[in-house]
């Protein structure tokens, strides 16, 4: 397995391709009833983005039924400690006001952080879906890497944090979606091989485009009103 070499070509038609599809179709998952719900869903954004990367899909969710929300703590800038207690806040939060637990939806980094939370506060989370997170190795195997060297972090370290942290099973129900496009990170790091429970799916588009992606967003619609696709 190694880092995926990025293509912003690729990754910006990916999301050009995610919204001329979009435009064709429609909004076929909203005309289908059976992809009608009324989870509490929390959407992480990926690595330097924020909510407003994620708000196509957290609009197609409401329009489905969905409590869905943003996190509400601006950039992702990575820094994993300083970033989960602020997000385990808005989970408890979120999960007081509902009275249930909440799906959660990562993005990239934000699938990692979902990960953790639902390690963290179990009782909290009802699922996790990741798209296009590096499960295995987390930035050493993207295209982000020398980012995060840049920043005096040690990649094989971060791996094997991760390994160790895999060690402990996820007793939440997993779905992971993944494309071989994706040139920011590796589609086989994307894969969960600790937990046998997890489902995998795996859809044509760019990393940038699976938030966009409506192949995606039926995966994820399908996954919180039945538990699997």
């Amino acid at each position: 397995m190694k880092a995926p070499t990025p293509s912003y070509f690729a990754e910006l038609s990916g999301m050009a391709a995610a919204v001329l599809v979009r435009a064709r179709q429609g909004a076929p998952a909203r005309k289908t009833p059976e992809l009608r719900g009324d989870q509490p869903v929390l959407v992480l954004p990926g690595f330097s983005t924020s909510d407003s990367w994620t708000w196509w899909m957290r609009r197609e969710l409401r329009a489905l039924g969905h409590d869905a929300r943003g996190w509400g703590l601006g950039v992702n800038h990575g820094r994993v400690r300083e970033l989960l207690p602020p997000l385990r806040d808005r989970l408890t939060a979120f999960h007081e006001e509902v009275g249930r637990p909440v799906s959660l939806v990562g993005w990239s980094l934000g699938g990692i952080l979902a990960r953790m939370l639902a390690r963290q506060q179990t009782s909290r989370v009802a699922r996790v879906i990741s798209l296009g997170s590096p499960v295995q190795g987390g930035p050493k195997y993207t295209s982000v890497a020398s980012a995060y060297e840049e920043r005096g972090f040690d990649l094989d370290e971060l791996e094997r944090q991760v390994a160790e942290a895999n060690q402990t099973p996820i007793p939440v129900p997993i779905t992971n979606v993944y494309t071989r496009r994706d040139t920011i990170v590796s589609w086989e790091a994307c894969r969960d091989p600790w937990n046998d429970h997890a489902e995998h799916h795996e859809v044509t588009t760019s990393h940038a485009g699976l938030v966009l992606c409506p192949d995606t967003i039926d995966i994820v619609a399908r996954t919180l009103v039945d538990g699997k696709v």
